[in-house]
């Protein structure tokens, strides 16, 4: 259990939020969202003690342990992979390293004797036998192999080292558990092992985290940073984002009278509470939701991107057709090859691989922006398309300011390009920034925008929702289901893959598996993970 009383962080003049007086209680899982800069991350850092709040306190339940996802990759590189993971849980990694020190003296005295049993009965009390076992158990579950337990984490890859992070914020069954996004560089199979270890962890989390998916899976209650304030609502992501707006609708209509108004709200939890008997954290989240008040339900402050867009004419029958396709890296790995396939009409294709590169590599072929190493490929001629590559960074390697950066790509005056840059949230002064200086969630839109400026009836789209915010992901989301053209696309959101495409293409080393399926579907069928091992072969993963 957590308890915050009085908390109040300000930096300066800016306050985040005043008078939190919040209890996180056992056996829920609270995530927490907000604006850029609303101060996730600064509430998660308040309440383990990294950063002292402004004012305030935050309080633990008696004898109980709080474990932190750790942010520092580079901390631990002088430990092995498997003691990292033990360090995770302080207090049995110090009764370990003192009870060693002690049996590794030359002149162990009866004192030591005594203080030797000591720390063995604590040591049993926190079930330290089967310390190494569980933390082995952990690291595999997150796709650390068993071969690379005992090296240093120095010698591991970024993405492996969160994954030995997460394994050590994990370990141990804390009492408490805080999770500053921790399905950044997971793949798939690890993102749904983490859900389910999730499910059945029966303490407090409170997280943090870009993955609706991930939210909607595990969350029992969503904590929201707006209007300056900290607020706990029953329900996971999708309920509050649904409830806030249905909520807007209602405040935005006025003729609406107050009992119409509560009947809406009131059949709006019936329906949402019986969808809750589908997931995972059925029982407590059903009762909370039959229990929310309605007068709970509150508009919310967020504003949302204008991402529209419009075909200028329709698709032909000829989209792209693809004939042999081959690429690899210079030290020749293989990233995909005898890739062979036709874009139908109405494809929303989402494309998939264990190695990322490939569907870059891909998508930097059918640009024109890369050659592949055999094959060919051909666009209709109705067809024209949009690119949202995965690197931006030449994009932006200039002073323009946003408006004449801008119209470098397409015609019109400055009041229209201001109303595309409008549509992505940049309003006022705003729209006079240096292109060179944005932060990425900021360059991320103005790509949008200039995509939005070609009226092209095929989206190419590698990792869309990269440093976007949950609002611009809800509404690239919203608009990409309605859109009439065709989609080729990348992704790590579950989401967005699940409620865009109609079809799933995995390059693999050995050609392509092609399906049309939905995405549930696709990763939970017995035939597909017989199909992916013969690909990929039996040891990868």
């Amino acid at each position: 259990m957590i308890t915050v009383s009085d908390l109040a962080i300000q930096f300066g003049k800016r306050v985040l939020y005043k008078d939190v007086n919040l209890k996180f209680t056992n056996g829920n899982i609270y995530g927490v969202i907000g604006a850029n800069g609303a101060g996730k991350s600064t509430f998660l850092r308040a309440i383990s003690g990294d950063l002292e709040p402004t004012k305030g306190s935050v309080t633990l339940g008696p004898d109980e342990r709080l474990s932190v996802l750790s942010q520092d990759h580079f901390k631990w590189d002088q430990y092995t992979v498997l003691n990292t993971v033990l360090k995770g849980h302080t207090v049995l990694w110090d009764i370990m390293s003192e009870r060693d020190a002690l049996y590794a003296k030359a002149d162990f005295s009866d004192e030591d004797g005594l203080r030797a049993a000591e720390l063995e009965e604590r040591f049993a009390e926190l079930e330290g036998w089967n310390a190494e076992s569980d933390a082995a158990a952990l690291l595999s579950g997150l796709g650390i192999k068993e071969d690379k337990h005992h090296l240093l984490m120095s010698e591991l890859s970024g993405k492996e080292k969160v994954r030995v992070m997460l394994a050590q914020a994990l370990f141990g069954n804390p009492d408490n558990l805080l999770l500053d996004e921790p399905t950044n560089d997971l793949d798939m199979e690890t993102v749904t092992w983490l859900e389910e270890y999730l499910s059945n962890f029966e303490h407090t989390v409170l997280v943090v985290s870009h993955d609706r998916h991930f939210l909607d899976s595990v969350c029992t209650h969503t904590v929201d940073i707006d209007f300056g304030k900290v607020s706990i609502f029953a329900g996971n992501y999708s309920f509050w984002y649904e409830s806030s707006q249905l909520a807007l609708r209602q405040a935005q209509n006025q003729k609406t009278k107050a009992e119409e108004k509560r009947k809406e709200l009131e059949e709006f939890i019936r329906r949402f509470s019986a969808n809750v008997a589908k997931s995972k954290q059925t029982t407590s989240r059903k009762k909370m939701l039959e229990k929310l008040n309605v007068e709970d339900i509150q508009p919310s402050s967020r504003k949302y991107p204008g991402i529209i867009f419009t075909p200028e004419r329709e698709p032909g029958n000829q989209i792209l057709e693809v004939s042999g396709l081959r690429a690899e890296m210079e030290d020749g790995t293989v990233l995909f090859s005898d890739v062979n396939l036709n874009v139908e009409k109405g494809d929303k294709i989402v494309f998939l691989s264990r190695d990322p590169r490939a569907m870059t590599a891909f998508f930097e072929i059918i640009n024109g922006n890369r050659k592949p190493h055999a094959g060919k490929f051909n666009w209709g001629v109705t067809i024209t398309t949009a690119y949202l590559p995965l690197d931006n960074t030449e994009f932006f390697d200039t002073d323009l300011n946003l408006v004449d950066w801008l119209s470098q790509f397409g015609e019109g005056n400055e009041v229209y390009f201001k109303s595309f840059l409008g549509r992505m949230l940049f309003s006022g002064e705003e729209v006079l920034k240096k292109a060179n200086v944005l932060s990425g969630g900021e360059k991320m839109r103005c790509m949008i925008a200039r995509m939005q400026l070609k009226n092209a009836n095929c989206l190419i789209l590698d990792t869309p929702t990269n440093h976007l915010d949950l609002e611009s992901i809800q509404a690239f989301n919203n608009n990409l289901k309605l859109y009439k053209g065709n989609i080729l696309f990348s992704s790590h959101d579950h989401e967005f893959i699940q409620t865009v495409a109609n079809r799933i293409i995995e390059l693999t080393p050995n050609g392509i598996i092609d399906k049309m399926m939905e995405y549930d579907e696709y990763i939970t069928s017995d035939l597909i993970k017989e199909m992916r091992t013969r690909m990929y072969g039996a040891d990868a993963r």
